[in-house]
């Protein structure tokens, strides 16, 4: 009775064998051992495309996109050949199963694995992994893929992955040095990690401001996996993290969901004991904050996990950490094709099950707040509704004048009258409980020690008023947009000021060289009250402009303009058209810093804001130049977050000041502003509270063990605050009296003495987000936006970073209020 058995289990082998021979190696193929070499990502994608040539019945390559330096992104789907035949089945079935697609499901009970690698160009390992683990999976695991669809991204970030590499291959010694002191394990600015325009893209999954992640989100949604993987690298010091998550969990997370990360955990640790490797899990890394790749899928049903080894971009090929062990890249790599492929293989034990409580997750009957309801201003509400169609969350009008609920405005009991332009987002669609953690009010947070901010709620971040409602808001679908109407040929025309969606006209007309006015008062004509802000385009103004109307009336129509037409310079009340608070709008020459002293982040927020959002040009100067630099050649000088100490000597701050006192205008952001705190000719100071001496004694008193709790007092880790605002300044224009900012940090300074206090706090309150006593104690009256003029010219404080992530939309009219409003000088260079 042996002998059959004993046939099938060699005929088995033999059967893997010959799938091994036939399936190349990523060794093979690369022509080196890998590890001991970093792979362009074109190599990488050639062995995924020379994989699916050898086995085109159990792998599927797909393009999802490019990234904006024209590298594609690709996603591997790897199954059985039976599988992979009905691979759009399985997709429909597991959609239908949650109810993102009408009619019933015939599941097959079928695991969906989405591994993503190399979201950060220089922990660059992981895609090395990608195509180990692809080879494992068709040569030695073909039975989890009976029941398992596999998706594998294997490189998220490519722009970002070929600036490390390339620097790396041109930097490393022959063979590779593992003293940390040499000049392969220390990247230049702005490193590896970042895309192209310097954003993390392991924390725009939900704000979506970046092409990449618009373009995986698409594909994402269509697939729904049951389980994610993010795989990342830490400090060199570190051993390798898996799930579980650490607290604070969001509250949207199911037990389920907890309970099986640590059947994950476990699954993993029985391989990393057999090698006997260091591992640790339950610290660091939370599931809080939403657009992680790990929690976004969490918060979208998945197992939604980041795995971390020890290396980053520091690590190279080898290097000696502070325990005297080389860890070198094959170790890396082999780390993670170890966990990725016992993910696989817990997924495919459990594929009944995952199916099961994934169709359990979607029911969003017991969520507290029924429907979130918004008003405002239409451009910001068309804002909101584009993120939303990017997540797929549906949205309908109100068809009632009144909701009683959560005020966001006071964060109390209160009620709202609306119409039917309001927008009302139910919390009871499948993707409900994303719903939730993107609108409540203010999230549960179980533990204040967190990896990152604790606020990011969309009415706030989107300027709109709103109500959480514990009942459902009656709503229908979506009113039709209404056409904008052809200009007629008049005196001028008027443009409101109160969106970014004005500021891009203002930035297209000025292409085109329209002159273009924006009144300092409101005034009223044609029995219309414009305020301060709105922009004035006349004809007189204009009559360089070859065909001025029908051009005026193109850019406004492509940029969904609606321009109120004046017939006279005469105003019903002043001022009048040409009175000097109605003032031209200078073209400014921007300039921004880069380089060492600026935060990559901060400046390719900047960068990108300028390019993709604002579409207006931008010099970027390295702040090795400065000293060379003619700054007479632009009007505004934007310094991003940073720490300019060795940039600003004594002879460059000189040079900075003269410039600014001849007409400049320095728009310094968030750290940018300690350059000018407390110093010489500024009246620009930091701001403590009486009792930070006691709070520090008592800091030092703490048990080392309770020390970075107790530290968590003094923190505020991205926390929404309502500011006072002098809304009659222009840095403010389109404003009301109040503005709620996000704070990333407990850096406070005192009103300016000299100057204009534009924003700032008073009354402190936490709306939403963690703020540790301490650290409030000293936030009371202090500043948040401003201006201190100087000399002819002016230097422009914003404490809070208004372009953070690109996703607190609200506040980036501030800072075009500060380019073209603020301090005009209408003058050419």
């Amino acid at each position: 009775m042996q002998k059959p058995v004993t046939f099938l289990v060699v005929f088995f082998c033999f059967q893997l064998s010959l799938m091994a021979q036939t399936i190349a190696s990523p060794s093979d193929f690369l022509g080196y051992e890998i590890g001991t070499q970093f792979s362009r990502n074109h190599q990488v994608i050639e062995y995924f495309k020379t994989i699916e040539k050898q086995v085109p019945n159990q792998l599927k390559l797909e393009t999802y996109g490019k990234t904006n330096e024209r590298r594609s992104l690709y996603l591997a789907y790897i199954s059985s050949e039976e599988n992979i035949k009905k691979l759009e089945t399985i997709r429909e079935n597991n959609l239908k199963n949650i109810g993102l697609l009408d009619g019933e499901s015939s599941a097959d009970d079928i695991a969906i694995v989405w591994l993503s690698y190399n979201v950060h160009g220089n922990e660059a390992s992981s895609s090395e992994a990608s195509m180990l683990t692809l080879f494992k999976l068709l040569t030695e695991k073909q039975e989890w893929l009976k029941n398992t669809v596999v998706i594998i991204d294997p490189s998220m970030n490519p722009d970002g992955r070929d600036r490390y590499i390339n620097w790396y291959n041109e930097t490393a010694s022959q063979p590779y040095n593992i003293d940390r002191q040499a000049s392969e394990h220390n990247e230049p600015w702005p490193g590896g990690r970042p895309n192209h325009y310097l954003f993390d893209l392991n924390r725009d999954w939900v704000w979506a401001s970046q092409v990449e992640t618009q373009q995986r989100l698409e594909v994402y949604n269509k697939w729904m996996p049951h389980v994610h993987v993010d795989f990342h690298e830490q400090g060199i010091n570190e051993p390798y993290y898996f799930a579980p998550a650490a607290e604070p969990f969001h509250e949207v997370i199911t037990d389920w969901q907890r309970d099986f990360q640590t059947e994950i955990g476990k699954n993993h640790a029985k391989y990393f004991d057999a090698k006997g490797w260091l591992f640790f899990t339950r610290e660091r890394f939370d599931l809080f904050y939403p657009s992680y790749g790990d929690t976004y899928p969490t918060f979208m049903g998945a197992m939604g996990m980041t795995y971390e080894q020890g290396g980053h971009g520091m690590a190279g090929l080898g290097i000696l950490n502070d325990e005297g062990h080389v860890l070198t890249l094959i170790e890396r790599l082999t780390h993670h094709t170890t966990t990725g492929l016992s993910t696989v293989e817990i997924a495919s034990k459990n594929a009944k099950k995952l199916n099961t409580e994934f169709a359990k997750f979607f029911d969003n009957s017991n969520l507290k707040y029924k429907s979130y309801v918004l008003k405002g201003n239409e451009d910001k509400l068309n804002s909101l509704k584009a993120l939303l169609n990017k997540h797929s969350i549906t949205f309908e009008n109100a068809t009632t004048s009144k909701v009683s609920g959560i005020s966001y405005a006071t964060g109390k009991q209160g009620s709202l009258n609306i119409n039917s332009k309001a927008l009302v987002v139910h919390a009871n669609q499948p993707k409900g409980k994303m719903v939730k953690a993107l609108f409540e009010p203010n999230a549960k947070l179980s533990d204040s020690l967190t990896y990152d901010i604790t606020a990011w709620s969309l009415p706030y971040a989107y300027g709109l008023e709103a109500m959480a409602s514990i009942t459902k808001v009656p709503s229908e679908t979506l009113l039709s947009k209404k056409a904008l109407q052809a200009l007629t040929d008049t005196y001028g025309y008027v443009s409101k000021w109160n969106s970014i969606e004005d500021a891009q006209f203002l930035a297209e007309l000025l292409k085109y060289n329209f002159k273009v006015r924006f009144t300092e008062k409101p005034f009223t004509s044609n029995n219309k009250k414009f305020e301060r802000g709105s922009l004035i385009i006349t004809k007189g103004d204009n009559k360089h402009i070859k065909n001025f109307l029908e051009t005026l009336n193109t850019i406004a129509q492509e940029q969904a303009q609606t321009l109120t037409e004046i017939n006279s310079g005469f105003s019903q009340t002043t001022p009048d058209i040409g009175s000097p608070d109605i003032k031209l709008v200078n073209k400014q020459k921007v300039a921004v810093l880069s380089g060492e002293g600026t935060s990559s982040l901060s400046y390719g927020e900047v960068w990108h804001f300028f390019e993709q959002q604002l579409h207006y040009p931008i010099t970027s100067i390295n702040t090795a130049d400065l000293g060379d630099i003619n700054l007479d050649r632009y009007h505004v000088l934007i310094l991003p977050n940073g720490n300019y100490r060795k940039v600003f000597t004594d002879d460059n701050m000189t040079k900075l000041k003269d410039w600014v006192r001849a007409g400049g205008k320095v728009i310094a952001i968030d750290g940018a502003l300690r350059s000018f705190a407390g110093k010489d000719g500024f009246s620009l100071n930091y701001k403590t509270s009486k009792d930070s001496k006691d709070d520090e004694q008592k800091q030092n008193l703490t048990s080392y063990a309770d020390r970075e709790r107790e530290y968590s007092n003094n923190l505020i880790t991205g926390a929404i605050f309502k500011t006072k605002v002098d809304n009659t300044h222009p840095m403010a224009f389109g404003y009301d009296d109040h503005y709620f900012t996000l704070k990333l940090g407990s850096s406070a300074y005192s009103l300016l003495d000299s100057g204009y206090n534009v924003a700032y706090l008073d009354n402190i309150k936490v709306y939403s987000g963690f703020a540790g006593q301490n650290a409030l104690k000293s936030l009371d009256q202090t500043l948040v936006f401003g201006e201190e003029p100087m000399g002819s010219g002016s230097f422009i404080y914003m404490v809070d970073n208004t372009l953070f992530r690109s996703f607190w939309e609200n506040g980036k009219l501030f800072l075009v209020n500060s380019i073209f409003m603020v301090n005009n000088n209408a003058y050419e260079l």
